[in-house]
């Protein structure tokens, strides 16, 4: 068994040099996914880090990312592998007159299979994390699919047998929990939730990302954003668009975050325009009371 960090202390440490600074039970799940060998299920709402701490893994582990983008309809054909099959429409008329049986066990061989991201990933030698990223949006039958690789770390491949991984991939799956996902799936899993963070630590996270920001804009930038949250919007800022609205006032030159900075920037953090005229018309308030 690959040991992927030494302590939930090195967890801290190494994802910090990376960039994602993990609290104490972020680091703690992810030292155990590592030790023990689970699949990580990370859920919560868009924008808290989910897909990044993934990623953040896979770049302090000095490993390779292997990414199943799921979304309605996906299937076997490409979660885990397809057959080239005018590959070996090919090779058949190619083959003439030769026996059937000869053809069949020519054309179902390594030379036609074209693997997709789960077969990827138990094949794979090298250090691998598996990013089955927003797993929810998938029908409940793609859930089956994973039940076989999760549990026993293996693919079965009628034609060629089962492929079982020589060196197991950190496995992070992310579901946004628009829908309830399995038991099944959720046994064979450790489960963390991850939800915006509070002030003082989404601070330091925008000051690590953008230092030139300088303290009092970012306090006044994660003070602004805190109030947008609590607002009913149809999609919340996230941690990625608190950063992107820091670097928008450095290129404005703005040296502080007020009502009428935020309405001329609010594009950066809310896509929706109910979201926006929502936000416009309680900055209005604000700046009348």
């Amino acid at each position: 068994m690959v040991t992927w960090f030494e302590s939930p202390a090195d967890a801290v440490k190494r994802l910090a040099d990376v960039g994602y600074l993990a609290d104490d039970d972020t680091a703690t799940t992810v030292f155990l996914a590592g030790v023990l060998g689970k699949p990580l299920l990370v859920e919560g709402p868009a924008g808290v880090g989910k897909t990044e701490l993934a990623k953040a893994v896979t770049a302090a582990a000095d490993a390779a990312l292997v990414r199943l983008q799921c979304y309605e309809g996906l299937d076997e054909a490409r979660a885990l592998y397809e057959w080239n099959y005018k590959k070996q429409l090919l090779r058949i008329q190619a083959a003439g007159a030769q026996a059937w049986e000869e053809t069949h066990d020519d054309i179902f061989s390594e030379e036609f299979l074209l693997t997709r991201p789960l077969l990827t990933a138990i094949r794979r030698e090298d250090p691998t994390v598996l990013l089955v990223d927003e797993v929810d949006k998938t029908d409940v039958e793609v859930e089956g699919l994973l039940l076989e690789v999760l549990s026993d770390f293996q693919v079965t491949i009628p034609e060629l047998g089962t492929v079982v991984a020589t060196r197991r991939p950190f496995v992070v799956l992310t579901s946004n929990a628009s829908r309830e996902l399995s038991e099944a799936l959720k046994r064979r899993c450790l489960y963390l939730h991850l939800d915006y963070p509070d002030a003082d630590r989404e601070k330091a996270i925008v000051l690590s990302q953008v230092p030139e920001a300088g303290e009092r804009l970012v306090e006044q930038l994660v003070e602004m954003v805190g109030r947008l949250r609590e607002l009913e919007l149809k999609k919340a800022p996230s941690i990625a668009e608190s950063v992107d609205w820091a670097r928008t006032l450095l290129a404005l030159d703005a040296g502080h975050l007020d009502a009428d900075v935020a309405a001329r920037t609010l594009g950066v953090v809310l896509k929706h325009v109910s979201d926006q005229e929502r936000a416009t018309k309680e900055l209005r308030l604000a700046r009348t009371s």
